[in-house]
C-alpha cells in the first residue's frame, strides 16, 4: 500500500533504523521510545491489525513473536524482562494501520499500562 508509513519502510522509501529483518519481518527502532529498548516487529506484508488475522496467519504472527524474542536477546533484556504489545483500534492507540508488535524494554514497565 502506498499510503501506509509501514509498508513504505519496508519498500525502503521512508528511512528506518533497522534492527532486524527476515523473509516475513522487519524490526525498527521507534522514532517516539516509551523505555529505553522500543522496537516495532512488522509483517513485511500488509495487514491492517490483529484483528485481520486469519487462521492461514497463525504462523507469521508466531514468526513475528520469535522475532520479538531475538530481538530482546540482541538488545539485552532477554533476562531482565521485556513485555510485546500490539494495540488495536484507535482507542487502545493504534495510531499506523498496519500490524506492529512493541518490544519494550530496558526498565521496569508498571502494571497496569496506561
Amino acid at each position: 500500500m502506498n499510503d501506509c508509513l509501514f509498508c513504505r519502510i519496508v519498500a525502503g522509501s521512508i528511512p528506518a533504523k533497522l534492527v532486524y529483518e527476515d523473509d516475513q519481518a522487519v524490526a525498527f527502532e521507534d522514532i517516539n521510545p516509551q523505555a529505553p529498548v522500543h522496537v516495532l516487529v512488522i509483517p513485511r506484508r500488509h495487514i491492517p491489525s490483529v484483528a485481520e488475522f486469519g487462521s492461514a496467519d497463525a504462523g507469521l504472527l508466531g514468526q513475528l513473536v520469535q522475532a520479538c524474542v531475538k530481538i530482546a536477546r540482541n538488545k539485552g533484556i532477554a533476562e531482565s524482562g521485556y513485555r510485546i504489545v500490539t494495540n488495536t483500534g484507535p482507542q487502545a492507540g493504534q495510531s499506523v494501520l498496519h500490524v506492529h508488535l512493541h518490544v519494550l524494554g530496558g526498565r521496569h514497565l508498571a502494571w497496569p499500562p496506561g
